[in-house]
């Protein structure tokens, strides 16, 4: 009996030390040391990508961001947004009025429609969408064709979230932009070519334009 209540001690007590040593090292030393490395190495990556403005942080370069007109009824769910065509516009971030967890870039959950490409609703929500586009981005002596209209300007991405845009879509909305802004054209499309980033080590993914640091340098040249 004492042998079986010694033995049980025992275990016991390297349970609880090794317990003890497990929590040190796994949930205090290695943490430190991974932020610390991050921290020195990766600060950016580290703290979220942080995007500043004027000193003030406005966003993150991982997540898109909306650029609407405020509400007539901020308390009126049921109220649609209207897109402030001052600004650049991103992709569709609630997939096409039908994705329920990500209405507003909401950042508790992400997700797209998850339909087919055959799907007749989805069909008719990218018609729809690329009317939109064609409508919204009118200027003077401009009018997009609906044939230059790219994919990323009607469909969410994968995520909802995504904070890029192609050149294309960029560029379709230059004019109007331009025209809102009282912008010569030239100077704004210019500011797109600035702002794209090429494919990485050249060969991966696409050209793209990050929407969030476009309308910053589109603040700042509009500011002059």
């Amino acid at each position: 009996m004492n042998n079986s209540v010694g033995n049980t001690a025992r275990l016991l007590g390297a349970g609880l030390r090794a317990l003890l040593v497990l929590t040190v090292v796994t949930g205090l030393l290695y943490p430190l040391a991974v932020t610390g490395v991050a921290q020195a190495l990766f600060n950016d990556k580290a703290n979220g990508s942080e995007v500043t403005s004027n000193g003030k942080v406005v966003g993150s370069g991982l997540i898109g961001q909306t650029y609407d007109l405020p509400k007539k009824d901020p308390g009126n769910d049921e109220e649609v947004a209207r897109p402030d065509l001052k600004w650049f516009q991103p992709r569709p971030s609630n997939g096409l009025g039908t994705n329920s967890v990500n209405t507003q870039y909401s950042l508790i959950l992400s997700g797209a429609t998850n339909r087919s490409a055959d799907n007749e609703e989805l069909i008719q929500w990218v018609k729809d969408a690329k009317k939109a586009v064609v409508a919204d981005n009118r200027a003077k002596g401009y009018t997009p064709r609906p044939s230059d209209v790219p994919a990323d300007a009607v469909t969410s991405s994968g995520s909802g979230l995504d904070p890029h845009i192609s050149p294309q879509y960029a560029e379709i909305q230059a004019r109007r932009v331009a025209e809102k802004n009282g912008l010569p054209v030239g100077q704004v499309q210019q500011l797109v070519e600035n702002q794209t980033d090429g494919r990485v080590l050249g060969f991966m993914g696409e050209p793209r334009v990050n929407v969030l640091q476009l309308n910053i340098a589109l603040k700042e040249l509009a500011g002059k």
